[in-house]
């Protein structure tokens, strides 16, 4: 723990000595938006602040290889206020210069604009996804190996695809969009989340995938890599689990639907998160990550009452979820090979 806190502390002082050169070349502030959701008459509004050159938008940045979005300088404890509808509050960031501000406001369901206002710059949207209030059905959804495919059980191979590479390199998981979409088909602004132990620095990049792919609308929840007063490098599993308790929490009225991969510690999470609220869970879904060709198992896998299904692609997955009952219809895809 002394090693940590001393790294910490180093890593603080770095930063500030990197920010005061930075101002005295003429960078101000200036804040990013990240997707949030709302429900139960709150929003959660996202987003960072971080030091930019003046005149610069740095939202503009588009498909520029990861490690270049990782070299960014955060404005730790920074105030801006935030704006949605008619209501304006002021914010503080976190000494990763993030910003989580929840907001009581009753609002319509669909996507509204928060905004960020820093002093000297545009305001910065930040979108809310507004659950409908008769929403029973909801998608919590990982990133890597399921929206997008990373490798992750190749650490160098996973490496490079995310440091070297940016949103229009990556490769869609087959099937997956439309999984997610015939999911809340039947439910307008059923909320949808993206959970992912990626970094705030991807948002970007992530939200433009999805939207370019035809994955439903949704709030993205990931996490920031840095070194924390406690640990060198953040958990991951802990941010899942705070992210599920949170929501079984402000989306009590929602059974969710719970999609991730078996490469890395979905499994074990989702499996504890179904045994603490069986009522909000109605199934889970794992892409099986395997070599091309490896057959999913078809094993009959529960937890209580819950089920359990595993396939190598969001297509076999639809299959499996039509077969039981908890997607409905069927369609040409459905019968569409498992890559």
């Amino acid at each position: 723990m002394r090693f940590v806190a001393t790294a910490y502390r180093v890593q603080t002082r770095v930063n500030a000595v990197l920010s005061d050169r930075a101002r005295r070349r003429g960078w101000t502030t200036a804040a990013l938006g990240y997707p949030g959701y709302a429900a139960q008459g709150r929003a959660r509004v996202r987003g960072r602040l971080l030091l930019a050159p003046a005149g610069t938008d740095p939202n503009a940045r588009a498909d520029v290889p990861v490690w270049r979005r990782l070299l960014t300088l955060e404005q730790p404890s920074g105030e801006i206020d935030a704006s949605l509808g008619a209501i304006r509050v002021r914010a503080r960031a976190d000494e990763a210069g993030l910003i989580d501000l929840t907001v009581p406001v009753d609002l319509p369901p669909g996507r509204i604009e928060a905004f960020l206002h820093v002093e000297g710059r545009p305001p910065v949207p930040a979108p809310v996804h507004v659950a409908n209030p008769d929403a029973t059905r909801g998608v919590v959804c990982d990133i890597d190996d399921t929206v997008w495919i990373t490798g992750i059980r190749h650490p160098l191979r996973a490496a490079w695809r995310t440091f070297a590479g940016n949103g229009s390199t990556r490769r869609p998981v087959a099937g997956m969009a439309s999984l997610l979409s015939r999911l809340v088909e039947d439910s307008p602004n059923a909320p949808v989340i993206y959970l992912s132990n990626g970094p705030w620095n991807l948002a970007g990049p992530i939200a433009d995938f999805l939207d370019r792919h035809g994955f439903p609308p949704g709030a993205l929840l990931l996490t920031d890599w840095g070194i924390s007063p406690r640990a060198l490098f953040r958990s991951g599993t802990a941010h899942k689990r705070r992210s599920l308790e949170r929501l079984a929490a402000e989306v009590p009225g929602v059974d969710w639907v719970l999609i991730g991969d078996d490469g890395e510690h979905d499994p074990a999470i989702y499996r504890d998160f179904a045994r603490a609220h069986p009522q909000q869970v109605a199934a889970i879904a794992l892409r099986t990550v395997a070599p091309i060709g490896t057959a999913a198992p078809e094993t009959q896998e529960t937890v209580g009452a819950i089920p359990i299904f595993r396939a190598g692609d969001g297509t076999a997955l639809a299959q499996r979820l039509v077969r039981s009952g908890l997607l409905p219809g069927h369609r040409a895809d459905d019968a569409a090979p498992v890559e």
